[in-house]
């Protein structure tokens, strides 16, 4: 086995980890505190920090990931997950219901930082580690991403699992033991120098991106806040109103994810692929998220035009048709991302675009909560419409080419 195909081979695994943590840390939280009585608005609002320090990290991480290393990045991130699983763990029920959820709100927003600065780190490491042009980035992108959200799926049964078995405090110190093993694993394993390149100089260096990547982030803002409208808060509150157990729940949450990380991983077969790595890639991403559009839109008719016996059913049937375009959508993006971005400065330009990524979280969650109390799971579904047209609108402005993938590869 080669170097590369080595450091990505761990790379992987280490995110793999981490990310069945975080998981399992989400279902952790919002089932912890929805059993403690929280109403929709109070569960949405223990993560908004998450994402909202998420932002901050994406752009940081890459910034740090081109000056010091990816691998720098990948321990800070693990090391700042294991501290806030911790600090959570040390959560009283005797405390004010008011200091309870700042504490919980400060160490989701530890975690948030963490996970974006592993996911921006690990997501560079491709870039990084691919060497044979916009065929092989493709396929590595989809298996890692793929593979992540597959993961995490698993994170959440596993997360509603550990609630019902040992408990939130037990459950807590358990993950924190686990990613102190991935920590070390890493820290010993992967070259220092991996990713290291020039940086950014000044602001406006660093937020100076191409048209591409700026087009590109405002659609990934949409589309990801279009998912996380339904599914952080709406979604979960409806199946438990509706007589689901927690682990019902969790584990319907992991099978989505579970098959929505599988169809991610075998993006490249359903999408025509071109020499360049954009002229078929792009209309193929404006073909996808018509799709994806299309099956909020129809559940809300459902929904408001006809009574339905079970509508938890309905709403379970309907997500699992919107698994495959979003899937297939956000393997693609993830896949330009890379294909827009420069060779010298892939970190940052990776970090930058998941920062929009986690603006889109932020802004779907703040939704999920305000929407549900308002109008119900039929309001989220709304929402996730109204945002999923507007990323299909801006894929018909991203640009059909740039600068060749070999060429920037060997710059």
């Amino acid at each position: 086995m080669n170097s590369t195909v080595r450091n990505y081979l761990i790379v992987t695994a280490s995110y793999w980890g981490f990310t069945l943590v975080d998981g399992a840390l989400r279902m952790l939280v919002l089932f912890h505190f929805f059993r403690l009585g929280y109403t929709p608005f109070t569960l949405a609002f223990l993560f908004l920090l998450y994402e909202a320090a998420g932002i901050v990290a994406n752009v940081a991480g890459g910034y740090f990931a081109s000056k010091y290393g990816i691998p720098r990045m990948l321990a800070a991130g693990q090391i700042l997950q294991i501290a806030g699983l911790i600090m959570l763990s040390f959560l009283d029920p005797g405390w004010s219901a008011a200091f309870s959820v700042a504490w919980v709100v400060a160490a989701q927003g530890i975690a948030g930082v963490a996970k974006d600065l592993t996911k921006t780190a690990s997501k560079s490491a491709i870039k990084a580690t691919s060497s044979e042009g916009s065929g092989q980035l493709f396929h590595w992108v989809a298996w890692f991403t793929g593979s992540k959200n597959a993961m995490k799926g698993v994170g959440f049964f596993v997360g509603g699992l550990l609630l019902d078995v040992v408990g939130f405090q037990p459950a807590l110190w358990a993950m924190a033991a686990l990613l102190g093993i991935i920590f070390l694993i890493g820290l010993f394993l992967l070259p220092r120098q991996l990713g290291k390149a020039k940086s950014s100089k000044t602001i406006k260096e660093l937020f100076g991106k191409t048209r591409g990547i700026n087009l590109l982030a405002a659609a990934r803002i949409f589309m990801f806040g279009a998912r996380d409208v339904w599914f952080v808060v709406g979604l979960p509150v409806f199946l438990y109103a509706n007589g689901w157990r927690f682990l019902e729940v969790g584990g319907f949450l992991a099978a989505w994810t579970i098959a929505y990380g599988a169809i991610q991983a075998i993006a490249p077969s359903l999408v025509t692929r071109s020499t360049d790595g954009l002229s078929k890639e792009i209309p193929a991403a404006r073909i996808w998220a018509g799709i994806l559009a299309a099956v909020p839109l129809a559940l809300t008719i459902i929904m408001l035009g006809v009574h339905v016996e079970r509508p938890d059913i309905l709403l379970v049937i309907g997500l699992a048709i919107f698994g495959l375009p979003f899937a297939v959508n956000s393997s693609l993006h993830s896949y330009l991302i890379l294909a827009y971005a420069g060779s010298e400065k892939a970190a940052e330009d990776v970090g930058f675009y998941y920062a929009a990524n986690a603006a889109g979280r932020l802004l779907g969650i703040t939704l999920s909560g305000v929407l549900y109390q308002v109008g119900g799971i039929t309001g989220c579904l709304v929402g996730s419409t109204i945002m999923l047209i507007l990323c299909w609108i801006i894929t018909f402005a991203l640009p059909t080419s740039c600068v060749p993938m070999t060429a920037r590869t060997a710059a």
